[in-house]
């Protein structure tokens, strides 16, 4: 029963933890974000970002949603433009079990047709690490006046990026506009 328990913690360790996107905000402690009412999508930031044109569209239509629950109109002439750029690192995690159950790490256990040994087994997964930037852009001032970071596990399934990426977004526009 314990066997049980502990696989089913550990399964909603693992989902919870690929889903969360950890979250930093910094801004313009004087810039006026009551004022800000329209954006648009600072073009030429946008198409150097180096990813794929569908990832693109995908952050975009999120960051567009976002503001638009948020009260904002998208508009020609913004008070706000909205750049974005992205980051990726791969990770290689090793995890040390111990196959005999003696100690933390080691132990003593059976080899394949070679007889005992004392060691320790290793699961090795690679992940990839995505960290997604957003920037406002006050149009009247010309100025930087707020960004958000997000930083998360990414997915190469098709079938869940459109949800990934909705989840950056949405978890960094939730720290706009900022609490003074």
């Amino acid at each position: 029963m314990k066997t049980k328990t502990l696989s089913f913690v550990i399964a909603i360790f693992f989902l919870t933890s690929c889903q969360s996107v950890r979250v930093i905000a910094d801004y313009d402690k004087v810039a006026p974000f009551e004022t800000y009412k329209t954006f648009g999508f600072h073009k030429e930031g946008v198409d150097r970002v180096e990813i794929s044109d569908l990832d693109k569209r995908r952050i975009l239509r999120a960051i567009e949603k976002a503001l638009v629950e948020k009260g904002f109109t998208k508009s020609d002439t913004p008070d706000l433009l909205v750049n974005f750029f992205t980051k990726e690192q791969q990770r290689v995690n090793v995890q040390s079990t111990n196959i005999g159950g003696f100690g933390y790490g080691w132990g003593y256990g059976w080899g394949f047709g070679r007889g005992p040994f004392f060691g320790a087994q290793y699961t090795v997964s690679n992940s990839t690490q995505g960290t997604l930037y957003i920037d406002l852009i006050d149009t009247k001032r010309k100025e930087l006046i707020w960004q958000g970071i997000g930083r998360g596990n990414l997915t190469t399934s098709v079938k869940y990026k459109d949800e990934r990426i909705n989840t950056f977004v949405r978890s960094i526009l939730e720290e706009y506009p900022p609490k003074k």
